[in-house]
């Protein structure tokens, strides 16, 4: 399903170029010496399987928010094993034992996202990979959690209210699950056959088409409706627009304290602009900067999926 709700692979996190700062022991061009076409090889690699199936994109870009991997059944909806592992077996032909399981998914997020027309940043590197994997210490909002649970969940790890706001805005690219939001379509109010009334009616319409109520909920519906494969703002014209998919979304543009976030991702007149693409990029250096593993922290896997 959406972003915050996959739980995967090792927690990674990206950086970006203009306003980089290395933390915790990583730093931009860790593999200069030691693997020098480390990024080249990810590059290569994320383009191969775009080429054949850009529906990886999105979930390479998941996975860098979680750290379990291929442990729980919220796993099964997102694409990308594949791709991870191919590279780490090209990396291994070429480095030995060099680069990290955690590197490769963080470059592979930030090549996903510039891929889709999104924007590229440098990435600092040098993570190590953990030794423990448990989905038991995932703690993530869901589909239907309100704006104060979202921001508690952000506000533990460091990160504030733009971060948040920011950061579900990867839901610009990917799909998620009838069965996440299927319950906003039919009888939300235990009252009779109504909807969710932040949706906009004909976007309920357009929905039940897609999720019948007695269909199969595994059918996958756009996040960004109109704009699933571009990585842009137009998620949040769709917010102003009633037409956030999960309700959680939705609630960004519902609630005061988020709501201002996304006027000003739209360039609403009377408040200052904020560039989304940009402030992605930052909001993705702060998360790089949480719990990362270096120098002699942790591992390099020799196989992703599994410790050695």
């Amino acid at each position: 399903m959406g972003l915050l709700r996959a739980m995967i692979y090792v927690f990674l996190l990206l950086g970006f170029a203009s306003i980089l700062v290395d933390g915790q022991g990583t730093r931009v061009g860790f593999y200069s010496e030691s693997c020098k076409r480390a990024e080249s090889i990810v590059r290569a690699t994320v383009e191969d399987h775009f080429k054949s199936n850009p529906r990886v994109a999105p979930g390479l870009l998941r996975m860098h928010f979680h750290d379990c991997f291929r442990t729980n059944g919220a796993n099964l909806d997102l694409r990308g094993f594949e791709v991870i592992d191919d590279a780490k077996s090209r990396l291994e032909a070429a480095c030995p034992g060099v680069v990290s399981c955690a590197d490769i998914l963080a470059l592979s997020a930030r090549d996903s996202v510039d891929l889709t027309r999104g924007i590229s940043w440098k990435v600092p590197t040098g993570r190590r990979d953990g030794r423990v994997s448990l989905a038991s210490d995932v703690h993530l909002p869901g589909p239907s959690d309100t704006i104060d649970v979202q921001k508690q969940q952000f506000q533990a790890r460091g990160l504030d209210t733009q971060d948040l706001v920011t950061l579900v805005g990867a839901h610009t690219i990917g799909t998620a699950a009838c069965e996440f939001f299927k319950y906003r379509l039919y009888n939300f109010t235990n009252t009779g056959n109504c909807a969710d009334p932040t949706i906009n009616p004909s976007f309920v319409a357009q929905l039940r088409s897609l999720c019948p109520e007695k269909g199969d909920g595994t059918e996958r519906v756009d996040l960004d409706t109109g704009s699933a494969d571009r990585f842009d703002d137009d998620y949040f014209e769709n917010l102003r627009d009633g037409k956030g998919v999960l309700e959680s979304d939705q609630r960004l543009w519902n609630d005061p304290s988020t709501k201002t976030f996304v006027q000003r991702f739209l360039g609403m007149r009377g408040l200052r602009d904020l560039n989304f693409k940009f402030e992605f990029g930052k909001s993705m250096v702060k998360m790089s900067n949480i719990a990362v593993k270096t120098g002699t922290q942790g591992e390099i896997r020799r196989v992703c999926s599994k410790f050695n």
